[in-house]
């Protein structure tokens, strides 16, 4: 009898909760896992080549697994003086960074203006520069560069970083976080004696952080893999950016397979790295953009 009343009073285990998972669970996980091997299988084939040597380059079918691994590509391109792809990498950082900061900059103060200051013709210069959007860059292709060239500013970095320091996009982006922060705290900080610029870089742009770090990255990254306009400004083999330089690479009657691959892998390392890293705040920064409604 007590053996009994003891074995009623004592607690039973508590079993934790089935994972319950659907169907439709499953099926979203079957299809992103294929994009994912669809996206993930030129950078695996990639970054095989680039460790294989030259004469496993034309293997077919394709191998996504080095059958001789080896260094030998990257110890060629970095020791061959005609191919100064340090030196392109560190412009290529060089030149991103700045832009970066330039487009952040001036983004920023300009999409503070439209969202706090009141001035006559305000929305009407911002709905311009809306409609500046649905303008193709082949348009102003070439005024642009017959510009540069006027003010004596080919083959410099100068025709990378100020044709696009001030985004209309960052500028549309940026105004709807400002249009999100409550107008006390400015209050707040105008009756402590903070003057408008104090209450710009002090109050507001920290409140911004989050959009500011994810348009940081992707001009960063749209910077880094730009081709087309260094391609055409820049002439000065020294002056390459990586984009630019990986092409010199490619010419010749025969193109060396395992250069080109161990280039390309040099050149797409640092915005993996860069967005492995950053993933977070980039869709943090996108999925805020507009909550203002305004």
């Amino acid at each position: 009898m007590a053996i009994s009343t003891l074995s009623k009073s004592t607690p039973q285990a508590v079993r934790p909760p089935r994972l319950k998972i659907s169907r439709t669970t499953i099926f979203l996980w079957l299809i992103l896992g294929f994009l994912t091997i669809i996206l993930m299988a030129p950078i695996v084939h990639m970054a095989s080549m680039a460790f294989s040597p030259e004469r496993d380059q034309l293997l077919f079918p394709p191998r996504y697994f080095p059958l001789n691994p080896t260094l030998e590509n990257f110890e060629r391109i970095f020791a061959d003086k005609t191919l100064p792809i340090a030196r392109w990498f560190f412009n290529s950082v060089f030149v991103a960074t700045i832009t970066t900061g330039l487009i952040l900059f001036l983004s920023a103060l300009s999409a503070y203006a439209f969202a706090r200051l009141e001035f006559p013709g305000r929305d009407l210069i911002f709905y311009i520069l809306l409609v500046s959007l649905m303008i193709p860059g082949a348009v102003t292709l070439i005024p642009t560069f017959l510009l540069l060239r006027d003010l004596s500013m080919l083959d410099t970095y100068h025709a990378i970083w100020w044709p696009g320091a001030a985004g209309v996009g960052a500028i549309f982006f940026l105004r709807q976080q400002f249009f999100a922060i409550p107008k006390e705290l400015e209050d707040a900080a105008y009756v402590d004696g903070a003057n408008r610029f104090r209450v710009f870089w002090q109050v507001c742009l920290p409140l911004v952080r989050s959009g500011l770090v994810g348009w940081g990255i992707l001009a960063f990254l749209g910077t880094w893999n730009d081709l087309f306009w260094p391609l055409i400004v820049l002439s000065e083999r020294a002056n390459l950016t990586l984009p630019v330089g990986l092409l010199i690479l490619a010419q010749g009657s025969y193109v060396q397979r395992g250069l080109a691959f161990a280039g390309g892998f040099i050149g797409a390392g640092p915005p993996l790295i860069v967005y492995a890293i950053f993933q977070r705040q980039i869709l943090s920064g996108i999925s805020t953009t507009g909550l203002a409604g305004r």
